[in-house]
């Protein structure tokens, strides 16, 4: 007779990591307890004892001091959040691939959806998850899953997020699976049952097909033993589950040429090597370890170079990553493979437990090893990623690294992206390398992976950029709205202004007081400026903009500076025959009457003045409704009685030019 043991029977990762933790707790020298039997195995559980670690079953027994550590299987949230008020120290034990179910069914609720879980109701890793949401369903197999579905208590549209617990079985997840899939269209499936339970069930089923006996080691209460010679029951008349070696029954091998041993995920090794031992003395044969590679090569995933597969890192050494792939091969990363960025350090990203994703670069079927990477896998998911972002059309983020003949290049999560000079969002001439150095958005437009070309346009995103803007303005706009824009070009007869999307115009007429010929006497094309709406058409799309304001009237500045009396510097700007005309300041004149100009009598003002020269005169009057100004050079040559005398005689004279001096001021 031969005995063959399975290569996975035994603790799987998070078992061990549970056992593992209970270990270092209690030989610290801490008040150690655990929450419920840490593992299903009373053996384990009756080892811990020893040590000085004990069980409590509910939260109220934690006591101040202790440090308690939660059982593999998990707990709710609500049984941890009990556990940390207690003021206890905890130590989460619960299995990385049954935390990363919590974390699945919060989301769902948090996103509205109904998670639903197909599992053993009784069992502490499902009523674990199910606490983690408010509200679930849970489901032993297809028929119940079929039964509520047709009671009409759910509608088929309902948003429904579906896991599993890791410890069922390939074959009943899969057939709850295929009535979901026909019947719930807005369905999020998620395939959490452990990659290690699934190997270990393949395992089982592929060596119960070639031996005449099985025997199935573990505790008789362990749903995952359970299930265990469930599979081999399917395949072997010959089952017996045990609990140790004491229970193995001798009759029960009588005549049978070879026997298999599996166990569960909770049996110890020292059991499985004394059910072992206990064999080879009742067969009086030696055990013979297998090479499963035969028996399993439709169960154990094949691996190929250029593979895309999930591990679960057991972990981190000083050159290398460990990987369990739930295969035969010991997979690895080397550090210079973990990440494309070399100043990230590998325990600063991975954590043992952690499910990745990985690229595999070389197989070794002789050494039974596995080369990995993560760093070209994130290059292919890239790669992926400006496909769907470019199907999606998608906004993203680039850095502009350089420009060339043909437009600019950016750079995309380490990706060369081409933008033709057309699609820069620089109009024709402009200064394309200003972009450079600066992130900006853009968009997708091609990929090409096979040449590895991918272009991108930053003109389509100002575009949409722009549409939106435009219709917040419509939507918003009035008469009087004030709005700070960018001078975009400037005609004979105005200036258009950019006021964020829409273009305005500012007439000629209302860029200044003063009078001016063109508006580039005042503004320039990208002059960044304040305007108010004067009037819009909204069904032409049109916008009338005023540049000047009260503030900025020159007859309001003068008469808030000046008063009659004072003495100013003015300009002459025009010569007539009755006097000349000076700029006080610029928009604002006064006259310069001919008998005004010197202390003596003169011909023509152009005997004494000339246009452009600077002169100091004072301010006589200034007439505030007709917004006229005299002034006199005289005034300062003479004493101010005569002068006074003199105005008098001349202020007739004055008011019967006045309507000449509008003609020619309006000619002027």
């Amino acid at each position: 007779m031969s005995i063959r043991v399975a290569e996975s029977a035994g603790f799987c990762f998070g078992v061990n990591r549970a056992v593992e933790l209970v270990e270092q707790a209690a030989q610290s020298g801490k008040k150690v307890c655990t929450l419920g039997p840490i593992i299903h195995n009373r053996h384990a559980v009756a080892h811990f004892q020893e040590m000085g670690v004990e069980v409590i079953d509910t939260p109220a027994q934690a006591q101040p001091g202790q440090t308690v550590i939660i059982r593999s299987h998990g707990v709710t949230r609500a049984t941890q959040e009990a556990l940390e008020a207690r003021g206890v120290e905890v130590i989460d034990a619960t299995c990385p691939f049954v935390k990363r179910i919590h974390s699945i069914v919060s989301k769902a609720e948090q996103e509205g959806r109904l998670p639903v879980i197909i599992g053993t109701r009784a069992h502490p890793e499902v009523e674990g998850i199910a606490g983690w949401c408010r509200e679930c369903k849970i489901f032993e197999n297809a028929e119940e899953l079929a039964a509520w579905a047709k009671s009409g208590e759910i509608s088929p549209d309902f948003p429904i997020s579906m896991v599993c617990q890791t410890t069922s079985t390939e074959s009943l997840w899969i057939s709850c699976e295929n009535f979901a899939k026909k019947v719930f269209t807005n369905l999020k499936i998620f395939d959490t049952i452990c990659k290690a339970t699934e190997f270990r069930q393949s395992e089982a089923a592929s060596l119960s097909k070639v031996c005449q006996a099985m025997v199935v080691v573990g505790d008789t209460h362990s749903s995952n033993t359970g299930r265990l010679a469930m599979i081999c029951r399917e395949h072997c008349d010959r089952v017996a589950l045990v609990d140790n070696a004491s229970e193995l029954d001798p009759e029960l091998f009588r005549g049978v040429a070879d026997v298999g041993i599996t166990a569960g995920a909770s049996t110890p090794a020292w059991i499985i090597k004394e059910v072992n031992k206990t064999m080879s003395e009742i067969t009086k044969v030696e055990t013979v370890q297998e090479d499963f590679e035969a028996l399993l090569e439709q169960s154990i995933k094949t691996l190929n170079t250029g593979d895309k597969v999930t591990g679960i890192v057991t972990g981190i050494g000083t050159t290398e990553v460990q990987i369990d792939l739930g295969t035969k091969h010991a997979g690895y990363i080397p550090y210079d493979e973990v990440s494309a960025d070399p100043t990230v350090k590998p325990e600063d990203v991975l954590k043992v437990g952690d499910e990745i994703e990985v690229f595999v670069v070389r197989v070794n079927d002789q050494e039974g090893v596995c080369q990995l990477s993560r760093k070209k896998l994130e290059g292919m998911k890239v790669w992926d990623d400006m496909a769907t972002w470019c199907e999606e059309k998608t906004t993203i983020e680039g850095t502009i690294t350089e420009e060339n003949k043909g437009g600019l290049v950016a750079t995309v999560k380490g990706i060369r992206v081409f933008i033709p000079a057309s699609q820069s969002g620089i109009a024709k001439g402009g200064d394309m390398a200003s972009l450079v150095g600066k992130t900006t958005e853009l968009r997708i437009t091609e990929v090409n992976r096979a040449r590895r070309r991918v272009i991108g346009s930053i003109r389509a995103v100002n575009a949409e950029a722009r549409k939106a803007a435009q219709e917040k303005i419509w939507s918003e706009i009035e008469v009087g709205a004030k709005y700070h824009g960018t001078v975009k070009s400037l005609t004979s007869y105005g200036a258009f202004v950019d006021i964020g999307g829409v273009d305005g115009m500012v007439h000629v007429s209302e860029l200044s007081w003063n009078r001016i010929k063109t508006p580039a006497e005042v503004v320039s094309v990208g002059d960044e400026i304040d305007v108010y709406v004067i009037s819009l058409d909204a069904e032409k799309r049109k916008i009338s903009l005023g540049y000047k304001t009260a503030e900025m009237n020159p007859w309001n500045k003068f008469m808030t500076a000046y008063s009659v009396g004072d003495v100013v510097d003015a300009k002459i700007v025009k010569l007539m025959t009755f006097g000349a005309f000076a700029e006080i300041i610029p928009g604002v004149d006064g006259l310069i009457h001919i008998s005004q100009i010197a202390n003596k009598r003169i011909g023509k003002p152009e005997d004494v003045l000339a246009e452009g020269q600077e002169v100091q005169v004072k301010i006589t009057e200034v007439d505030a409704e007709n917004k006229r100004i005299s002034l006199s050079i005289r005034a300062l040559l003479e004493p101010e009685e005569e002068v006074a005398e003199e105005a008098e005689a001349v202020a007739e004279e004055t008011e019967a030019v006045a309507e000449e001096t509008e003609a020619v001021a309006e000619e002027a």
